[in-house]
């Protein structure tokens, strides 16, 4: 079941102003580019999380985002509510469910090379290495920062106010939601048996989950 194609959708203003790699494409605000002008979509620019959340900035754009925003997540953030991405406006969020080539083609694989040679760390928390195969758009008023472990920030996405689920840059079904969650579980079952109460931590996991279900569309 296709979705639409890339040329077909309405481009928000925001990102139709973004600078644009070879390929015509929007670069989204968050990229690193290089010293050559060349955007790296693996990699966010240095001090871009800081920044978009000390001056409210949109993650795609980076115009002035507003405190109700959506984050772009995985179906794992939706068990867990937990980003390490700042949120964008809703309709920069949307536009990249449906127009992100990672998110739209769930048989694309992050590409690891290069990346050590430029010193690339991963993310806060405990990233999921996985192309999910559905993206989930989570708009919330009342999202929240708290550092991990180490000290860096994630964040807390609180209680939706909508969601929408997407796939191949179409409406996800039912189905393909719930293959998705169901493939990740044990990823996040696996982190439970390293916590320290793996008991308390396992029945606090099985409480999101319900909570996550709930959200799937019919």
């Amino acid at each position: 079941m296709p979705g639409v194609r890339i040329e077909e959708l309405q481009t928000p203003p925001a990102i139709d102003r973004l600078p644009r790699d070879k390929h015509g494409r929007p670069i989204p605000w968050f990229v690193h580019v290089d010293e050559n002008g060349a955007p790296d979509f693996r990699v966010i620019r240095r001090g871009g999380i800081t920044d978009a959340l000390r001056f409210e900035l949109c993650w795609v754009c980076g115009r002035h985002r507003g405190r109700h925003a959506a984050f772009v997540i995985g179906p794992m953030c939706a068990v867990n509510r937990v980003s390490a991405e700042p949120p964008a406006h809703l309709e920069c969020a949307l536009y990249s469910a449906q127009a992100c080539p990672f998110l739209t083609t769930p048989a694309m694989r992050r590409r690891e090379r290069g990346l050590d040679e430029m010193g690339v760390v991963d993310p806060a928390g405990e990233m999921i290495p996985r192309n999910p195969g559905v993206a989930l758009v989570w708009s919330s008023r009342s999202w929240s920062t708290f550092p991990d472990p180490d000290g860096h920030l994630l964040l807390d996405i609180g209680d939706p106010t909508a969601t929408s689920w997407w796939a191949h840059g179409r409406p996800a079904t039912r189905e393909e939601v719930l293959t998705s969650i169901e493939s990740g579980l044990p990823l996040l079952q696996a982190a439970c048996d390293r916590d320290r109460r793996p008991d308390l931590a396992r029945a606090e996991l099985e409480r999101q989950i319900l909570t996550a279900r709930d959200l799937v569309p019919v």
